[in-house]
């Protein structure tokens, strides 16, 4: 601290910043995506949008939804039913898959088992089996805080050490630019340094409210991850039964009785959920241990009501009908409050124009932490600017940083687009689709990592950044040749969510491509300042009164 207090605290910005600002851009990237990941999952099964134009009831598509689980599914324990919705208009299925041996039906299941899931037409209960299987954006959302291809432990553990990280460096930001609001209103292009640190504050100024949001309710929502030991000394190893009496609107789930009972019509419980809570206000159903004697069925209110990620439910008898839970049960404070931060950093309860907000802060959010790498690496130059013009070389540590810098910056979204593109040029018939997905978003973002550490060049950012760009905006013009579903198409029949996809893409790669364009301009010289002549005071004659 002998430096002073707004000193030290750029010293901590600089390199709390630095340290963890590469898996930032990605978390913020796949954060801003998942705002639309619904939108993203319908864009990428192309089989299911000429069912979208259908109008159907919530009551024939609920009987329709348990009417395929009961063919498909009748051994499982849970069936959860999707219903379709403004931003979802598919009716959606998924359940968990019987145990191999019946006796172990109540074990619980590792952390990654997958759901079987199916998508049905609304209207005809049909399974959309020429469907593709894809992860659509659910993939991108668990990459936010998931990671790939590691325990999820792990994985979350490290996004929330950097999102740590990250909220120190907001915090000692905003102490170390003492004039950081006027600063937002200046931008000096061409200006080398300057250039990058008037852009990184105006990016970080203007959704800088958001960015502590987003920062501090992505922390407190793994909160009893990172700091189990309230829990652990009260309820030692029962942490079940800690989340069951926080959350004291579902009664707890029993264990399956294997006794079989015919299962209660959904349709007028459906009835009594509508009456409570409006039209359209249910939006999932989840079974437990349908068609035995202890089954319970619990109605779920669509998000969008509340900020509170947790939404009421009504739970009745599965079998008998009776009412079990009232339909506006009270959420004990602490989880309410829980419900309301989970609430915030999803945005679930977000209306179209307020969700388009929370997308371009969280692309805010994504130039403020690139511009800050940028920043760091281009006054660190500085240091090597005699030392490159007698034709030296930079430092290994500065080289790795630039290498890094174009790993991320470009190579996250030729990633995102690769991604996309592999959903339309796999067959849709191959196995393990949704893996091979996955290995594409992998595969070209490690290509691009390798280039960018071998030759982080300015050239090389060209390259990388128009790669992106190309694919970006491509993906409009693939989807018109490998689907109907096109822009002309998707906008006359009124499939606003498909148009969006392509139109968004679109500006993103026009975006990436005038990034290209601008790294690919010559060298700004610097203005050669002329000496100022300094005018001597006028001498006096001698005797000069």
């Amino acid at each position: 601290m002998k430096d002073g207090l707004r000193q030290s605290m750029a010293w901590l910005h600089t390199w709390t910043g630095l340290l963890a600002g590469w898996i930032l851009f990605l978390v913020f990237c796949t954060g801003a995506a998942s705002y639309y990941k619904d939108e993203i999952t319908l864009w990428m099964k192309p089989e299911v949008h000429q069912s979208m134009t259908r109008q159907v009831t919530p009551a024939a598509a609920t009987a329709a939804a348990v009417a395929f689980l009961e063919q498909r599914a009748p051994r499982s324990d849970r069936w959860f039913i999707d219903l379709p919705g403004e931003r979802e208009p598919t009716l959606r299925t998924m359940w968990a898959p019987p145990p191999a041996d019946p006796a172990k039906a109540g074990e619980a299941r590792p952390r990654r088992a997958r759901l079987a899931n199916a998508t049905l037409d609304p209207a005809t209960g049909e399974e959309l089996a020429a469907a593709r299987a894809t992860r659509g954006g659910e993939f991108l959302y668990r990459m936010h805080f998931d990671l790939h291809y590691m325990p999820v432990i792990w994985s979350r553990w490290i996004v929330g050490i950097c999102a740590m990280f990250m909220l120190v460096a907001i915090l000692s930001g905003i102490v170390t630019h003492k004039r950081i609001f006027k600063d937002f209103f200046t931008f000096r292009p061409a200006k080398g340094q300057r250039s990058w640190l008037d852009a990184h504050n105006a990016s970080a100024v203007l959704a800088l409210p958001y960015h502590l949001m987003i920062t501090y309710t992505g922390i407190v929502t793994l909160m009893f991850l990172y700091m189990p030991w309230g829990v652990k000394a009260v309820y030692q190893d029962e942490r079940d039964k800690f989340f069951t009496e926080l959350r004291q609107s579902v009664p707890p789930d029993p264990k399956a009785s294997r006794i079989p009972a015919a299962l209660t019509a959904l349709p007028p419980l459906l009835a009594q959920a509508t009456t409570a809570w409006g039209d359209g206000s249910v939006g999932r159903i989840i079974v437990n241990h349908p068609r035995q004697t202890n089954a319970m069925v619990a109605f779920y209110r669509r998000d969008g009501k509340d900020i509170a990620v947790d939404q009421p439910a009504m739970v009745f008898d599965g079998v008998t009908g009776a009412l079990i839970s009232p339909p506006e049960p009270k959420a004990a404070p602490a989880a309410h409050t829980q419900g309301v931060m989970i609430g915030l950093h999803a945005a679930r309860f977000s209306s179209p124009a307020l969700r388009a907000l929370f997308f371009i802060a969280g692309l805010a959010g994504c130039a403020m932490v690139a511009t800050g790498l940028v920043l760091w690496a281009v006054k660190e130059r500085q240091k090597f600017a005699k030392a490159l013009a007698r034709g030296g070389r930079v430092s290994f540590g500065l080289r790795l940083v630039d290498g890094l810098n174009l790993g991320a910056i470009a190579g996250v979204p030729i990633a995102i687009a690769a991604y996309f593109w592999s959903n339309r040029l796999l067959p849709v018939g191959l196995a393990e689709r949704p893996a091979m997905e996955a290995a594409w978003f992998f595969g070209a973002w490690g290509a691009a990592a390798v280039l960018a550490l071998v030759r982080p060049t300015r050239r090389m950012w060209q390259v990388l950044l128009g790669a992106g760009g190309v694919l970006f905006a491509g993906l409009p013009v693939l989807n018109a040749v490998t689907t109907e579903s096109h822009l002309a198409y998707s906008l006359s029949h009124g499939l606003l969510q498909v148009a969006g996809f392509d139109l968004v893409v679109l500006a993103l790669g026009i975006g990436l491509l005038f990034a290209a364009k601008r790294m690919g301009s010559p060298r700004v010289k610097k203005e050669v300042k002329e000496p100022e002549v300094k005018q001597s005071k006028p001498v006096l004659a001698r005797g000069a009164a």
